[in-house]
């Protein structure tokens, strides 16, 4: 699996053209590594923490900006099994955080703090799949 952590410029600003006024949901899908691997030059080098313990770092530090540009997590679950896709796709968490606006998100990935939070996600992370959703109406069906 190749690794994905962060958006690349193109991914991003697709991301900022689509309509920023209604509410989103962000689909997570995360990998950790075994061992999180942060810069030489940060405190936790060294360390020894397994990815999702720098993931967990990552939410206690991001988790304030977070809540405080409206974002809740509103599903979370775990991985069980790979019905359909690719049989070596594994997922360590998997959840689904809404967000009042997509202004709401752009804020919160720009925040100072999140920011310097954000070098615990990339240390824990060796793939991971962010998906932007909008809300449907819900029927009996699947179409």
């Amino acid at each position: 699996m190749s690794g994905y952590i962060d958006p690349d410029r193109a991914q991003f600003e697709a991301f900022k053209a689509l309509d920023r006024d209604r509410p989103i949901e962000m689909l997570n899908l995360v990998q950790f590594r075994d061992r999180a691997s942060y810069p030489a030059d940060h405190p936790l080098a060294g360390a020894g923490l397994s990815g999702a313990e720098a993931y967990a770092n990552y939410g206690r530090d991001s988790g304030p900006v977070f809540a405080r540009v409206g974002g809740e997590v509103i599903w979370r679950g775990g991985f069980e099994a790979m019905l359909i896709g690719p049989a070596d796709e594994r997922w360590d968490a998997a959840f689904i955080a809404r967000y009042p606006t997509a202004h709401a998100f752009l804020e919160m990935v720009t925040d100072p703090v999140y920011r310097q939070a954000v070098v615990h996600r990339q240390s824990a992370v060796v793939t991971s799949r962010l998906i932007r959703c909008g809300a449907a109406p819900a029927g009996d069906g699947f179409a």
